[in-house]
C-alpha cells in the first residue's frame, strides 16, 4: 500500500459523493458515500475488482481500501 494511492483514492471518494448528493455540505449521508466511494476506489487500484476479490491481493487491498475510505470520510467532514 502506497500513501499517494491511498490520498488519491481518498480524494476521489470525496468528489464522488459531491457529484452523487450534488452538494458539498458536511452530512453524514455524504460521508457513508464518500467512505463508500474511498473504499471502492482503493480497491479498484489494488487490482482486486480484476482479480475478483482474491485471497492473493488481501494484503496488499485491505489496507487500501481501509485507508481510502477513511481518508475520503474525513476530507468529506472538512470540505
Amino acid at each position: 500500500m502506497s500513501l499517494e494511492k491511498a490520498v488519491t483514492c481518498g480524494v476521489v471518494g470525496n468528489e464522488v459523493s459531491k457529484q452523487i448528493t450534488g452538494s458539498s455540505e458536511p452530512s453524514l449521508g455524504r460521508t457513508a458515500i464518500a467512505v463508500s466511494s474511498g473504499a471502492v476506489a482503493g480497491a479498484a487500484v489494488s487490482g482486486a475488482i480484476v482479480v475478483g476479490l482474491g485471497v492473493a491481493s488481501a494484503p496488499v487491498t485491505v489496507p487500501l481500501a481501509l485507508a481510502s475510505g477513511l481518508l475520503a470520510g474525513v476530507a468529506s467532514l472538512f470540505d
